[in-house]
């Protein structure tokens, strides 16, 4: 790429011609008059400088849009070539969320890495929200994702279901009222949850409880605000938080009830309750999301089909 390129695209990620000047390694007047000189060549400005941070103009923002599909066809030309050179090798940048990297992927990851040694693993762990923007950036080679309107914009490859439960604190007085709709830990386990003659807990009988819910942006806390909006009701929050697993945790020493996947039930000994939902939101089927490219690795191929027979 060339190098007025990269000095436009790191006063765009830093925002300072400072920072960019030092990651860059060049002197800031030295980055200003390149920056000048672009400007001079179209004619017009490519960052409003009377913003802090710096923003990008019209014509800016068509630069950064160029500037990054150059920079995935460039991705893609060293993955080929790499590819020519070193058979069954390469790498792999996956991104997940901590809730797939901590119960998901381990299991499929050390498979994957002893049918193929070769290939290294980069693994990178934020939110969906995080994820799908670093995917279209290509900053990484795939993620995954359960959000249906992400399906309409990448590559896509079914994966695996989980199935949504709400959790509630075992010593909670609500569970003498439906007791006979609760499932324990180890019925959640032995897989009791996904029979069709599992009964469903009506949503409305929770309505009094204090919830610990995700953070806008992860998935799972735009299912919870779905569900409490069919069923009518109005939630009592009493925390919000970035990781499913701390909440899970938090539930069972009985600081609110929480919304949780089946797949964190990996103990018999947990002090929760636990309840299907009447919700199809209840059930989720995540997918293998890839970005546009011109040029499939075989880091990627391979991670593919191991995915589609395991």
């Amino acid at each position: 790429m060339q190098p007025e390129f990269k000095y436009i695209y790191q006063l765009y990620l830093d925002g300072s011609f400072s920072k960019a000047a030092q990651h860059l390694y060049i002197s800031q007047p030295a980055l200003s008059i390149a920056l000048q000189k672009m400007e001079a060549s179209i004619g017009m400005p490519l960052f409003d400088r009377s913003r802090r941070p710096l923003r990008l103009t019209p014509a800016g923002q068509a630069y950064i849009q160029t500037i990054e599909r150059i920079q995935g066809l460039e991705y893609d030309l060293e993955k080929q070539i790499y590819d020519f050179q070193n058979l069954n090798s390469g790498s792999l940048r996956l991104g997940g969320s901590h809730y797939l990297n901590a119960y998901i992927l381990p299991k499929l990851l050390t498979g994957f890495s002893r049918m193929y040694p070769g290939i290294e693993l980069e693994i990178m762990e934020e939110s969906s929200d995080v994820l799908t923007e670093m995917l279209r950036n290509r900053n990484i080679d795939l993620t995954f994702s359960c959000d249906s309107d992400l399906m309409k914009e990448f590559e896509r490859y079914s994966c695996f279901q989980d199935h949504i439960l709400l959790a509630v604190p075992y010593g909670c007085p609500l569970n003498a009222a439906v007791r006979d709709k609760a499932l324990t830990a180890r019925d959640i386990m032995e897989e009791k949850h996904l029979s069709s003659s599992c009964p469903l807990a009506p949503f409305q009988s929770f309505c009094d409880l204090e919830y610990i819910l995700l953070t806008p942006g992860n998935n799972l806390y735009d299912r919870a605000v779905q569900i409490f909006k069919e069923a009518g009701v109005e939630p009592k929050v009493k925390l919000h938080l970035s990781q499913l697993a701390t909440a899970y945790h938090l539930a069972a020493e009985d600081f609110g009830c929480t919304f949780v996947s089946d797949r964190l039930i990996r103990t018999a000994e947990v002090p929760l309750l636990f309840y299907k939902l009447e919700s199809p939101l209840a059930t989720r089927t995540f997918y293998a999301i890839l970005p546009d490219r011109n040029y499939t690795s075989f880091a990627v191929k391979s991670f593919i089909q191991y995915l589609l027979v395991n």
